[in-house]
């Protein structure tokens, strides 16, 4: 998951903002489905790539 949703999901979560989290659930399954053929290794767009130690 992009970081930039991973911020607004927590966002809308504290502020108990239940329209938001349904917009933002929304667009994290239509973004899943449509980059759903990329495989583990390879990013998807907005995704951060990891450090690895």
């Amino acid at each position: 998951m992009p970081q930039w949703l991973c911020n607004q999901l927590m966002r809308a979560f504290q502020k108990k903002n239940r329209r938001q989290i349904r917009l933002l659930n929304d667009c994290w399954y239509f973004y899943r489905t449509r980059y759903s053929h990329t495989g583990p290794e390879e990013t998807l767009p907005g995704d951060r790539p990891h450090r690895k130690n």
